[in-house]
C-alpha cells in the first residue's frame, strides 16, 4: 500500500468510526490495522514515518478533536463527553485534551 494511501485511508477509517449513527465506537490499533489488512506494527511504523505519530497517538488525536467538537456544540459536562468517547476515567480525557491543546482550563 502506498504511504500516501495509508494516511488518506487512516483519516477515512477513523472518521467512519466517529460518525456511525452519532455513536462513538472507540477504534483500537488492532481494529484499524485490520481495516487496512496490515499488522498493527506495520501501520504504526508507516504513520510514524508520515506524521510523526504511531497509530495509537493518531487515534488519540482524533478522539481529542471529536471531544473538542462536542465541547463546542453542547452543554455536556467534560465527564459526560469523556464517557461518550469511551474513556474509563474523565481525568484521562482531560489529560489528553490538555496535552494536545497546551491548556490547563478544562
Amino acid at each position: 500500500m502506498a504511504t500516501n494511501d495509508i494516511l488518506t485511508n487512516s483519516e477515512f477509517v477513523l472518521k467512519n468510526y466517529f460518525s456511525k449513527n452519532s455513536e462513538i465506537l472507540l477504534p483500537t490499533v488492532d481494529k484499524v490495522a485490520k481495516d487496512f489488512n496490515a499488522s498493527p506494527a506495520y501501520l504504526s511504523d508507516m504513520l510514524r514515518s508520515m506524521v510523526g505519530q504511531n497509530t495509537q497517538q493518531h487515534i488519540h488525536n482524533k478522539l481529542i478533536e471529536k471531544g473538542k467538537d462536542i465541547l463546542a456544540g453542547t452543554q455536556m459536562s467534560v465527564s459526560e463527553i469523556a464517557f461518550l468517547l469511551e474513556f474509563d476515567h474523565p481525568q484521562s480525557f482531560s489529560k489528553l485534551f490538555k496535552n494536545k491543546f497546551n491548556t490547563h482550563k478544562i
